[in-house]
């Protein structure tokens, strides 16, 4: 039951779309331009560096304030499993960012939510996802390369980490949390195959380009 709770709770959190709510403001659905989506970096695309920041810490505080939460009623009353239902509740968010009802489930990607289910989780994969993201950024100048670097190094890491006992969840937890981690991963790459097939075909987009 806890697992279900978090997760529409998640969901709920996930359904205030910074993107779109700013665009609205001002009066431009970012849905309707570029890559159609409405995560951050087709708002930075689309509306500008301003935009672009303010809708990637809204999406971001958004799983941060939920996975916080989660803990701060869990962390006490079910300290073994805790972390878990941060988990899910993250990934609530992130499928209510990415399908939000009200917009015909056509939302986000998932990266800035997912950064913000990452930091409240373990300082450690927070740092090498960040470097992972910076280094492939700045040498590539392709932001979806480094989106798919940091779910995937998320994933990595949660499983190596875990393995070995650094992670505060134990047996039949720890395994579940195992294929949590692995569904964010597999929606944030769902979410980018158009991405990926333009990086196949060489087309993709780089930071700084006019969306094609």
């Amino acid at each position: 039951m806890e697992r279900i709770i978090c997760l529409l709770t998640g969901y709920v959190f996930g359904l205030i779309q910074t993107g779109y709510i700013y665009g609205k403001i001002i009066h431009k659905d970012i849905r309707q331009y570029g890559s159609g989506n409405s995560g951050t970096t087709n708002a930075l695309r689309v509306l500008g560096k301003k935009a672009g920041v303010i809708v990637f810490l809204g999406d971001f505080l958004k799983a941060v304030i939920l996975c916080l939460l989660v803990k701060f009623l869990y962390g006490k009353t079910m300290p073994e499993m805790a972390p878990l239902l941060m988990l899910y509740g993250g990934l609530g968010v992130v499928l209510g960012h990415n399908y939000p009802f009200y917009l015909k489930f056509k939302g986000g990607k998932g990266i800035a939510a997912t950064s913000g289910v990452i930091i409240t989780m373990d300082w450690r994969i927070t740092l090498v996802c960040l470097a992972a993201f910076v280094i492939s950024v700045a040498i590539t100048r392709i932001v979806s390369i480094g989106s798919l670097l940091v779910v995937t190094v998320f994933l990595g890491m949660w499983i190596g980490l875990g393995l070995a006992g650094l992670l505060p969840l134990s047996g039949p937890y720890l395994t579940e949390s195992f294929v949590v981690v692995l569904v964010f991963t597999a929606l944030a790459y769902w979410r980018h195959r158009a991405n990926i097939k333009r990086l196949i075909n060489g087309t993709e987009n780089r930071f700084g380009s006019k969306n094609k």
